[in-house]
């Protein structure tokens, strides 16, 4: 049974960094390529960033030169540095594998 457990969320000025983590477990971690997503309140998930089992990135143009999503395969671990956060980066955070599975979601909230 695959399961994505995200952490690392929390509250923060705007200007801040965070970093969030999801850790996989029950699956070939270093086969799948990973994602974070993101949903704010009254809005539709979105997708933030992936990278790809052999380590390539893609990101939002909203995120882009803040964001930098890497891996570490050794740990099972997606990570989603975070810097320069605004207030509408706050959103509740999910973490995907290519297999469509999703963890439970971690809270970001920037304050202004």
């Amino acid at each position: 049974q695959v399961q994505l457990v995200e952490s690392g969320g929390g509250l923060v000025q705007a200007g801040g960094s965070l970093r969030l983590s999801c850790v996989a477990s029950g699956s070939i971690f270093s086969l799948n390529g990973m994602a974070w997503y993101r949903q704010a309140p009254g809005k539709q998930r979105e997708w933030v960033a992936s990278i790809s089992r052999l380590g390539g990135t893609n990101y939002a143009y909203s995120v882009k030169g803040r964001f930098t999503i890497s891996r570490d395969n050794a740990k099972n671990t997606v990570y989603l540095q975070m810097n320069s956060l605004k207030p509408e980066d706050t959103a509740v955070y999910y973490c995907q594998d290519t297999l469509d599975h999703w963890g439970q979601g971690t809270q970001v909230t920037v304050s202004s």
